[in-house]
């Protein structure tokens, strides 16, 4: 399963390029206000440090000025993923990229239904909010469970890019149910090294070598 970093901080993805674990980042409206950045540059930068797909966000709601938006995201670099929301004018938009070769990102999902239709537009990832489901009442999972389903039903190329994930049961329920992506926070990241037994391990470990009285590079 894919990675994709939830954020617009810069200092915040870095780290985690070094480490290997990115393969893309997505940004949103809110990130954006939050990075207090101007979304060009700060989109610019974060594409010119990712290999993978960044997806951006339009800020529009009707099928024109998503479009006229979408050509001045695109032009920033060759990996933006242009991001709409899941609306008749998003997933006209949608089309009208994607039958373009473009990437193009249909978020603000929530059913199995909505997905299907993302899908039969061309959408290269639909990002259902698992989190927010299941702040509702229903289960994210089983959300991702019956989009994996219907894909693999007729091989859509669309990947199941799971949104809005608060916790590390998330992440492995998406591994084990086979999306094809996760979008984490940073913070969330960083939670999944974590370990008691790890730490304890570790601290046995050198602790026992310390005794030893050893040194490796001398």
């Amino acid at each position: 399963m894919k990675i994709f970093i939830d954020t617009a901080e810069i200092e915040e993805i870095k780290p985690l390029v070094e480490l290997g674990l990115v393969d893309g980042v997505t940004t949103n409206p809110s990130l954006i206000l939050k990075s207090g950045r101007n979304i060009f540059e700060v989109t610019k930068e974060i594409c010119d440090l990712v290999d993978g797909p960044v997806s951006a966000e339009v800020a529009s709601t009707d099928y024109k000025t998503m479009v006229e938006e979408a050509v001045a995201l695109y032009n920033i670099a060759d990996n933006v993923c242009l991001k709409v929301p899941m609306t008749p004018d998003g997933l006209k938009t949608c089309k009208y990229f994607s039958d373009q070769g473009k990437m193009v990102n249909v978020t603000l999902c929530f059913s199995a239904a909505q997905a299907l239709l993302a899908a039969k537009a061309g959408a290269s990832f639909i990002s259902p909010f698992v989190g927010r489901h299941d702040d509702v009442g229903q289960s994210g999972m089983a959300l991702i469970e019956e989009i994996r389903i219907i894909y693999d039903n007729y091989n859509f190329d669309t990947e199941i890019l799971v949104a809005s994930t608060r916790h590390n049961l998330h992440i492995i329920d998406s591994a084990l149910i086979g999306a094809d992506v996760a979008t984490i926070p940073p913070k969330l990241v960083h939670q999944l090294f974590k370990h008691p037994l790890t730490d304890s391990g570790l601290a046995a470990f050198v602790a026992d070598w310390e005794k030893t009285g050893q040194s490796i590079t001398d």
